[in-house]
């Protein structure tokens, strides 16, 4: 499970920047989308389907991002801090007083 969610993070990186690159250049950005000037009309389509694309894009991406977050959780230990571990050690060397019972 963790596997094709991972896969498919991945995939909608790389659909999400090939998406923004296509867009059109409106100030430094590659610019490779349609920029013929002449079909004004399909040039806007074109526009709003690479913008609602976009943002459908990267809503799942975040989803799948969070998604691979709540899944690794679950692997996670429960770690201590180095001041811990070495207090930890030093008592364990000290000895210790045997308790007496009656």
């Amino acid at each position: 499970m963790e596997t094709a969610l991972i896969v498919a993070n991945v995939v909608l990186a790389v659909v999400l920047i090939l998406i923004i690159l296509l867009q059109r250049s409106e100030g430094g950005a590659l610019g490779l989308g349609v920029s013929q000037q002449e079909n004004f009309a399909s040039t806007r389509a074109v526009g709003n389907f690479l913008t609602k694309s976009t943002g459908i894009i990267a809503a799942l991406f975040i989803i799948s991002s969070i998604s691979l977050v709540v899944l690794s959780r679950g692997d996670l230990e429960e770690t201590q801090s180095v001041i811990e571990k070495v207090e930890e050690e030093k008592d364990s060397k000290t000895p210790k007083i045997p308790d007496s019972e009656k």
